[in-house]
């Protein structure tokens, strides 16, 4: 690919989302079911529907078993998640029906994903990981199923009036490492994969280098499939290790692909001064760091933001004891991996939303009009109080559906993840000041 793709923004007003409901309905009857095409579940024993007694029906879905990033613990959390709530008797005694579905990182089997979502009546689309919004957010808005805090991926999780985003997705993560960079370092250089997504994260980087007075980063493509990253490595190191008397920075934000880069940048950084490396967390996790070497491996001394607190704080404790009842063993669900939190926070959401409506009707639009209604939703302390708004702080720059924008510092210190600041940082003005056209 060549060039800078301009970021677009998808917002569109309620009204219109109303008016092409009907005609989304109508397309989403006529499909075939794709359940097995897409790689789809659900919980075991729970039927689909969403009347007054029944079951309230979402979907979850991820990657996984692909080339490229894989989330296999989102699906596999939200399916724990429901095992836990139906035992205790459900929300508002309903019990939660979870289908899962994979979207296999492919543009295609992701429409097919929200096509089924509207198909058997999802309320809600809850904790979701996908880099196709292009292809599954007009089947959604057009059935008026709201997007409950996917991963944050892509642009359309902040403009698209149905998504409520929990996080502050890679926009936050970047400015806040760019940031924090700007005051440690000499030279950078991002890599990141020469892809739409891939190319929305310069300028964010580069908001937080800004700030701090730094100058941009060295923006570098990397194939997001790629099994050697030996010519990248090398040459992030010529930039980041350049006669200037600073110490560099690489900062790769690959996705999965991160440690593979990372072994090619082992190899290679023996024959330069030394750097420093930065990333962002879902690029690197502590099972990651534990699998490259611990203290020993490339991970020692590089910063990582992220959306939530470290794996290790007592606020995960709920979400660790659902997953000891009900996903012991299973080793697709990981604490740490942020992809799995994102699902927790994300549920804890819904839960509240359709606990505030108490006896009343639990449908798509009774889920997205609370939504809108300005309720305020916690979150034991994970992220700041949450409310979706219209019209959000950031809406100037693109991102009007982005009410979250706190991030963590982390540090890699002696083989362990651990918080580098105390508390969360606000980056709302520094994406305000970001040049996205």
């Amino acid at each position: 690919m060549t060039g800078r793709r301009r970021i677009r923004s998808t917002f569109l007003p309620r009204h219109l989302t109303r008016r092409v409901r009907a005609g989304a309905l109508a397309t989403g009857a006529l499909a075939a079911c794709v359940s097995l095409a897409a790689g789809c579940g659900a919980v075991p024993g729970a039927t689909g529907g969403s009347g007054d007694d029944g079951p309230i029906t979402v979907m979850t879905w991820a990657p996984e078993d692909t080339k490229t990033s894989n989330k296999p613990g989102m699906p596999a959390f939200a399916e724990a998640y429901a095992r836990w709530v139906n035992g205790q008797g459900g929300i508002n005694g309903r019990p939660l029906n979870v289908l899962t579905c994979n979207d296999r990182n492919d543009t295609v089997t992701a429409a097919r994903c929200a096509r089924r979502a509207v198909e058997e009546g999802a309320v809600a689309v809850v904790g979701s990981y996908s880099q196709y919004a292009d292809s599954f957010m007009p089947a959604l808005e057009g059935a008026g199923i709201p997007y409950i805090g996917g991963y944050g991926i892509t642009n359309n999780e902040f403009t698209s009036p149905l998504s409520y985003p929990v996080n502050g997705g890679q926009p936050t993560l970047l400015a806040g490492l760019g940031r924090t960079l700007a005051d440690t370092c000499g030279p950078v250089t991002l890599i990141r994969p020469d892809t739409i997504a891939g190319d929305q994260l310069p300028p964010l980087l580069n908001s937080g280098l800004k700030a701090g007075g730094h100058e941009r980063a060295g923006d570098q493509r990397a194939a997001e499939d790629a099994t050697s990253y030996d010519g990248q490595a090398g040459q992030a190191l010529e930039v980041a290790a350049a006669k200037t008397g600073e110490r560099g920075c690489v900062v790769p934000a690959l996705g999965d692909r991160t440690n593979t880069f990372m072994d090619s940048f082992r190899r290679a950084r023996a024959d330069y001064p030394e750097v420093r490396t930065a990333t962002v967390l879902g690029s690197v996790d502590q099972s990651t760091i534990d699998a490259s070497g611990g203290a020993s491996g490339p991970y020692e001394g590089s910063y990582v933001t992220g959306w939530y607190p470290a794996a290790s704080d007592s606020r995960w404790d709920p979400m660790k004891k659902v997953i000891k009842e009900e996903a012991f063993g299973d080793n697709r669900i990981d604490p740490a991996d942020a992809g799995v939190q994102t699902t927790w926070i994300a549920y804890t959401v819904f839960k509240q939303v359709v606990e505030s409506l108490g006896d009343g009707e639990i449908s798509a639009d009774t889920v997205s009009e609370e939504l809108d209604s300005g309720l305020k939703v916690t979150t034991g302390g994970l992220t700041p109080t949450l409310r979706w708004t219209f019209q959000a702080e950031l809406a100037a720059v693109g991102f009007p559906r982005l009410v979250n924008a706190n991030v963590t510092l982390q540090v890699v210190e002696d083989g362990r993840l651990v918080a580098a600041r105390k508390g969360f940082t606000d980056v709302t003005r520094t994406l305000r000041d970001a040049e996205l056209g």
